[in-house]
């Protein structure tokens, strides 16, 4: 087997990690910092550069940069991608990189499939990359169509090194519109959420909530800002959605209400059992 590995930050190096993990697997890695090149080349992470002459050897290629970055890179690679691969992506959203990534892979004749490791931390860069980032996670996909039972089986091959525990296939709506709850949203609460004024005063009188909130508000303000617009309208009916519901809590206790405060934090966690369990 013989994948490109494009972007060797921590998504991508982790990726390019894991596969070199087996024995017969060559990666070809490319990356803008020739720094980076050369530190995945010395840590055994790539075995050479993906270039013009090395892109048509491989069975899959996983693009991980964003996603503007992303699509200008397959505009450039496709005419030398092999027509039996499989390429896929690994952007936060899915409906702004499918269409375009669907389009250039029908003109060039190549497979393009939406994806999404739905693993990551706070730190970013080769440097914190590890072959494990991805063991027993899930992993987000988006074929161009949903009932080739073969295209499906050889997405599961090419990707089967790098250890998820499970692949979620779904439309590119769906995963927009779930992501921006459960990721986008959770990352603009943290960021705001930290700006507080009472942020410097914590330590000493702060545990495991504080800690739980204030997990993502450390992010890469580029690569989010980018995900977030491209996400817009979805992102803001959950803002809206979010506020409306704050605004009724600060009612209740503004109110002293405490008949409807409770009801209302009975609700939220009655909800948090149904949906996730105790």
């Amino acid at each position: 087997m013989t994948i490109g590995i494009v972007g060797l930050g921590l998504i991508g190096g982790s990726l390019a990690k894991a596969y070199k993990s087996h024995d017969g697997i060559t990666v070809y890695g490319f990356d803008t910092d020739e720094l980076i090149l050369g530190f995945a080349g010395v840590a055994g992470a790539i075995d050479g550069v993906l270039d013009e002459t090395t892109t048509p050897l491989c069975d899959g290629i996983l693009i991980a940069v964003s996603p503007m970055a992303a699509i200008e890179y397959l505009e450039r690679a496709a005419p030398f991608i092999s027509p039996d691969a499989i390429v896929f992506d690994c952007c936060g959203v899915k409906r702004f990189v499918c269409e375009r990534c669907f389009a250039i892979a029908q003109r060039h004749g190549f497979t393009f499939v939406g994806a999404h490791p739905m693993a990551g931390t706070a730190d970013s860069g080769f440097k914190f990359s590890h072959a494990n980032l991805f063991k027993d996670e899930v992993m987000a996909i988006v074929p161009p169509v949903f009932n080739d039972i073969e295209l499906l089986g050889k997405i599961e091959e090419l990707l089967k090194p790098i250890g998820f525990g499970k692949l979620k296939v779904t439309t590119a709506d769906e995963h927009d519109e779930t992501i921006a709850f459960t990721s986008q949203l959770a990352h603009v609460v943290s960021n705001a959420y930290i700006k507080s004024p009472e942020a410097s005063k914590h330590k000493g009188l702060s545990a495991g909530s504080y800690k739980d909130l204030t997990r993502v508000a450390r992010l890469n303000p580029d690569m989010w800002a980018e995900l977030f617009l491209e996400n817009g309208d979805v992102l803001i009916r959950e803002i809206d959605f979010l506020v409306n519901s704050l605004r009724d809590y600060r009612d209740a206790i503004a109110k002293e209400d405490f008949a409807n405060l409770r009801e209302m934090l009975a609700e939220g966690s009655r909800l948090k059992e149904e949906i996730d369990g105790r």
